[in-house]
């Protein structure tokens, strides 16, 4: 899976750049074309390859500052993902989800659009969302709301001590990707940290490995905040095939 860098390609982030809604779209769809460069390099040795247009949060990643309603939200996110439906893209992905609301009115707006679409949430190290609702809850809410509509959920920016303990109960099987922070710190501990917290990719590859059999549709496998190569390689190599 390709995933375009577009977290903040959003109209409020754009804004602050200057960007109009032109500007805004040309953006999405340059960096679209980015990911489909990369897929025609490698489709000769990987196939096939994903895809997916990269949402983010109307407010901050880790304490949002606004709280949109689930209608709100789907107004406000379609813009971004009207944009990918015009492109190759084969899905979008909005990613650290903070309330329930706010992805339903994203999984809303994909399926207004005929998009699919995955819904990442990012948890604090009690394994409860920012907003304090707990994880299995927000899944289910916007399953409810939203017919199912999403792919599968995944988890994101959080270390997996963070939420490995309340990986319990059927909503577990809507579970289908992680992109765990190296980092076992607090997001309000990685925002006041000067430098990069890199963790141990061996440490991070092995608790990956052992949410196995409690994740069984997990399928797609990333890293977040500390992240890089050095820990996808050490995912890759520890997960059982």
């Amino acid at each position: 899976m390709l995933e375009s860098p577009t977290w903040r390609a959003n109209p409020d982030w754009a804004q602050r750049l200057g960007y109009g809604p032109q500007e805004l779209a040309q953006a999405n769809r340059r960096a679209i074309g980015l990911m489909q460069e990369l897929r025609q390099e490698f489709t000769p040795d990987v196939a096939p390859i994903v895809i997916s247009g990269c949402i983010g949060p109307h407010s901050d990643g880790y304490s949002p500052t606004t709280h949109l309603t689930p209608d709100a939200a789907r107004e406000y996110h379609a813009v971004q993902i009207a944009t990918f439906a015009e492109t190759e893209a084969d899905m979008v992905t909005v990613m650290t989800m903070t309330y329930a609301d706010e992805a339903v009115g994203v999984a809303l707006a994909a399926r207004d659009l005929a998009m699919p679409a995955v819904v990442s949430f990012t948890v604090e190290t009690d394994g409860r969302l920012p907003s304090g609702q707990p994880l299995g809850e927000a899944i289910e809410q916007v399953d409810e709301r939203t017919d199912d509509w999403p792919a599968y959920y995944m988890i994101n920016c959080a270390h997996p001590t963070h939420f490995e303990n309340v990986l319990d109960g059927p909503w577990c099987e809507r579970i289908g990707a992680l992109r765990a922070n190296a980092s076992t710190r607090s997001h309000a501990e990685l925002d006041e940290a000067a430098e990069l917290d890199e963790g141990h990719p061996l440490d991070l590859a092995s608790r990956y490995a052992a949410l196995r059999k409690r994740l069984p549709q997990l399928r797609v496998l990333g890293g977040c905040c500390g992240t890089d190569h050095r820990h996808v390689a050490a995912i890759s190599r520890e997960w059982p095939t």
